[in-house]
């Protein structure tokens, strides 16, 4: 069965594929794969059924690559996608476990830096004094980074990212939800910092196996590719039971090369200088069916 892709529609151009996935519209287009086009703005507006109308009736097993979506409405792309005959390659559950961090944190321990998860919902306040301290005790006394289940605010760095020391990070932390309000996705995260040299890798991986490794999206004049040995983070992300999914590594201080981050490979931006057409190729070549433990 042929396997399509659904990419983000130009708001001002909705026949037209978003700019800034035009390169992987053409890649696609020359792969000779089937291409439909879904209004992400419709997607977060909730409006998922204005959002699907030009994805043809039977279109079939597909790929979504576009911007993200919070993993309540990607949920809601499913089914309405469903209802059109139209299966998305990644599950509900999948994307989940690949976009949030405490889907993927557990299988990626010893491999990332240690973690605290408090769930929030926006609008209340993160927890402070005793309880924060209480929380966090395991992290040690040195730094922490603060984020939610999907982001940072890392250009905020000193006043809503890192914490130097136990005494900052209650401050830090607030400000971090404050500054979130109701983008907070999902909670609070607590990190330990850990110094990291170098610049960042971004591994792409389908179905357990690295198909391109390049430097990350945020660095795009970087030539990082990663560790020469991959063999434990490929058993982490065969641990996630997730097709598709992206990690982000950087080297730390003493050698030892980090996960930073997990994404759901949909969703993770494709560095400008590499060629489409390889994420393209392989996505169209793989298995039209789900992946272990998806319906």
């Amino acid at each position: 069965m042929t396997v399509g892709f659904l990419l983000c529609s130009d708001p001002l151009r909705p026949r037209r594929a978003d700019p800034h996935f035009e390169r992987e519209a053409r890649a696609v287009r020359e792969a000779g794969a089937p291409l439909a086009l879904v209004d992400h703005d419709a997607l977060v507006a909730g409006r998922v059924g204005e959002a699907v109308a030009r994805v043809p009736a039977g279109f079939g097993p597909a790929w979504y690559r576009g911007w993200m979506l919070r993993a309540e409405r990607y949920a809601e792309l499913e089914e309405a996608l469903l209802a059109r005959g139209c299966r998305l390659l990644t599950g509900a559950r999948a994307y989940r476990s690949g976009h949030e961090l405490p889907g993927w944190i557990d299988c990626f321990a010893g491999l990332t830096p240690q973690t605290v998860v408090v769930p929030l919902e926006p609008g209340q306040e993160p927890p402070a004094g005793e309880r924060l301290v209480r929380l966090t005790a395991d992290l040690g006394p040195g730094g922490f980074v603060v984020k939610d289940y999907v982001k940072s605010r890392k250009h905020e760095w000193l006043e809503a990212c890192y914490a130097p020391d136990p005494a900052a990070l209650e401050r830090v932390a607030a400000r971090f939800v404050e500054l979130q309000g109701d983008d907070l996705a999902g909670g609070l995260v607590v990190r330990r910092f850990e110094e990291f040299e170098g610049r960042q890798a971004r591994v792409w991986w389908l179905d357990g196996e690295a198909v391109f490794a390049g430097p990350h999206p945020d660095e795009p004049d970087g030539e990082a590719t990663g560790p020469g040995d991959l063999g434990a983070v490929r058993a982490a992300v065969r641990g996630l039971e997730a097709r598709f999914v992206t990690t982000d590594l950087v080297r730390r201080a003493d050698g030892a090369w980090r996960v930073i981050e997990v994404g759901d490979g949909q969703v993770s931006d494709w560095p400008a200088g590499a060629d489409p057409a390889l994420l393209v190729g392989a996505l169209a070549g793989a298995r039209a069916g789900a992946a272990p433990g998806e319906r």
